[in-house]
């Protein structure tokens, strides 16, 4: 078993940007439970169509949701991205499916249970892929990540550290009046679920991806988008696993409290090959020692040349694809002492998460963590960046 010390060292900097561009769906929408007859937005992902109940129900940021249609209610389709309804175009009640985005509007009835719906816009799953595709190919060209080290709000200048511990550098990303910002929700990665937010609200430590030109030198960007939020990693020892109800207990070494972690359908399970464990564990010694990384070997997830592997903007890994690569886990496959690296956003309660990631079959990667001064975390090591989603 992996021994306890070798994960006190660790500090992964997994994290998502999912890049769906929801246009005019990205705006704050109240939970169904406002007063009764008032007017009220929902956002949300559809995921039951009843057309003989003239129903459907929405996955929101809050929870479950119905909403509940008349013969008076207009459905339109939207783009994704599109801000200017002139562009909407009719749809029929039929056309709306399961994994389309939808914000509906009407009145609250009388129970407060469910929304009246006058108008529904929606963004259909195709077209979501469609935009997430071209999206993810944008953020990887043109997009840069960090941690957020100061802020200047006179001068709307944000800093942040990019690369990894021995080779990170400061970059200065000028956020002028009108560029969008958004703060991830709780346990929520998704660029749809992301809140607009303002410049007050970016704190120190926060991870950030900002859109934009990079100066010559890449000292400055200037934003068109900036997305960021709060992230705890844990690496931790599994204690028990309830496959049924989606929780693993897990022992975090860090702070040595248990931990529940919650996995639902949105949380991507994956299982590192012992090879590729190996070859990030070389690379993060090579640096650590000052030397160069070891070359691409064939191994998973490199991308070196005639390698055919993923790599990110400037070469670096991609590691979204990398994880995509992995072999899928189940929690059924889990048993007490293994370890995982989880990553979710930050709670209010710290004995509890919801997975965004979870990484199985990291004892060897996570026992080099151990290996002496100067090794750092294994985030340092790589950009561990999973989005978009």
């Amino acid at each position: 078993m992996l021994k306890k010390e070798a994960f006190m060292k660790v500090s992964l900097c997994l994290f998502s940007f999912g890049l769906l561009a929801v246009g005019c769906f990205a705006q704050p929408a109240p939970p169904v439970g406002g007063q009764a007859g008032e007017i009220t937005r929902l956002i949300g992902e559809v995921t039951a169509v009843n057309a003989a109940a003239h129903e459907i129900t929405l996955k929101t940021v809050s929870g479950a949701a119905t909403v509940k249609l008349t013969d008076r209610t207009r459905y339109l389709r939207v783009p994704p991205g599109e801000t200017d309804l002139k562009k909407a175009v009719p749809i029929a009640l039929e056309n709306i499916g399961v994994g389309d985005r939808l914000r509906a509007r009407g009145r609250m009835s009388e129970d407060k249970s469910s929304l009246v719906v006058l108008e529904v816009l929606v963004m259909t799953r195709a077209d979501l892929v469609r935009k997430a595709t071209a999206d993810r190919e944008e953020w990887q060209k043109r997009g840069t990540a960090g941690t957020v080290t100061a802020t200047n709000p006179a001068a709307r200048e944000i800093t942040i550290s990019v690369g990894a511990r021995e080779t990170a550098r400061l970059v200065t990303v000028e956020a002028p009046a009108g560029v969008p910002l958004r703060r991830y929700a709780p346990d929520s990665v998704r660029f749809a679920d992301a809140q607009p937010s303002s410049f007050e609200a970016l704190n120190v430590g926060d991870r950030l991806r900002v859109l934009g030109d990079r100066s010559a030198d890449g000292s400055r960007i200037k934003a068109e988008e900036i997305v960021f939020g709060a992230f705890r990693n844990i690496a931790g020892l599994v204690k028990t696993v309830d496959a049924e109800t989606g929780e693993i207990h897990v022992t975090d070494l860090e702070t040595k409290k248990p931990v529940l972690v919650r996995v639902n359908a949105d949380s991507m399970l994956r299982r590192m090959p012992e090879g590729m464990a190996m070859m990030i564990a070389r690379r993060r010694q090579a640096a650590a020692n000052g030397g160069a990384p070891p070359p691409a070997q064939g191994q998973p997830g490199q991308g070196g040349p005639g390698s055919g592997g993923p790599r990110g903007p400037r070469g670096g890994m991609d590691f979204q694809q990398v994880l995509e690569r992995m072999p899928a886990l189940t929690l059924a496959e889990l048993k007490p002492g293994d370890a995982l690296i989880i990553s979710s956003t930050k709670g209010a309660d710290s004995s509890e998460a919801t997975a965004i990631v979870v990484v199985a079959g990291v004892e060897s990667l996570l026992a080099s963590a151990a290996g002496g001064p100067g090794m750092g975390g294994i985030g340092s090591a790589l950009n561990f960046e999973i989005g978009p989603q």
